[in-house]
């Protein structure tokens, strides 16, 4: 639920700049009106001056800098050493904040990874933020599975490596989802962190905190498309074997221009690895 109001335990006779700044924080994360209202009376405010504090101009809140995961690349190394192999570092750009790494994963261990999904697939599920749970979507046409943290050896070696990668605890993580995209399979642009508007993000950041951070691996390379596209920055990344494409988002916001998408898989399939990156501990 809510986190307690100013003032607990004493009724007030007006809205003071304290209780307006509270309001508008704990609208910033989907907590609707109704669950206010009742917060505050519960905690001894005068429901009319609580009424006259909804009702008034919101008050802007400044969104505070979160720490972020992000690749040690100061001084512009060729590549990075995360332990058991060195990764590449092929592309870097900042706005948006993409990095697009090389050798993540062998072949061996891609395709071990596929042979232990398979059995799993599923058609894949979106968040449905309405309510915190989850939908089939027409936006995205693809099969899918998601091991738990460190439920393989090798889903713990990799998790291990992307930790190092992007100087993000292990702990932060999604469980590692491996998708399967087949001919004409897509899915549309659509940004990776929950919307603060829709009424379902409060239950669904309780686990966790926001997203902040993607990492997208291709564990095969399709015969035609199934590129990530960012349309925003008209930037597209052909799937590579082993390969991975990165990026960040400091709040959830469009103005983090990392709206995304995969192309439609135009002849053979498409093989990725998602893990997405919570700003607290994900369990």
């Amino acid at each position: 639920m809510t986190s307690s109001s100013p003032a607990q335990g004493h009724v007030v006779a007006s809205a003071s700049p304290q209780l307006r700044q509270w309001i508008a924080e704990q609208r910033r994360i989907g907590v609707l009106d109704a669950t206010l209202l009742t917060a505050m009376t519960a905690a001894g405010w005068n429901e009319a001056v609580a009424r006259a504090a909804l009702q008034a101009p919101p008050m802007v809140v400044a969104t505070p800098k979160v720490p972020l995961p992000e690749p040690a690349l100061v001084g512009e190394p060729g590549a990075i050493d995360v332990g058991d192999r060195e990764v590449r570092v092929l592309m870097s750009m900042k706005g948006p904040r993409v990095v697009l790494f090389g050798q993540i994963l062998s072949d061996a261990e891609c395709a071990a990874l596929i042979a232990a999904a398979r059995p799993r697939l599923a058609r894949s599920l979106t968040v449905e933020t309405a309510s915190g749970g989850e939908e089939i979507n027409a936006d995205r046409t693809s099969d899918g599975m998601f091991f738990q943290r460190g439920e393989l050896p090798l889903v713990q070696l990799l998790e291990a490596r992307i930790a190092r990668l992007l100087n993000w605890p292990v702990e932060n993580g999604e469980g590692l989802q491996v998708l399967r995209y087949g001919p004409g399979a897509e899915y549309k642009p659509h940004h990776d962190y929950f919307d603060p508007d829709e009424p379902g993000t409060a239950t669904i950041v309780r686990r966790g905190g926001q997203r902040v951070g993607t990492l997208i691996i291709y564990l095969n390379e399709p015969a035609q498309g199934g590129a990530t596209v960012f349309p925003e920055a008209s930037l597209q990344v052909v799937p590579q074997r082993g390969h991975a494409v990165f990026f960040s988002y400091d709040q959830p916001d469009p103005s983090t221009r990392t709206l995304h998408g995969g192309a439609p898989v135009i002849a053979g399939e498409k093989w990725i690895a998602t893990k997405w990156l919570r700003q607290g501990r994900f369990d």
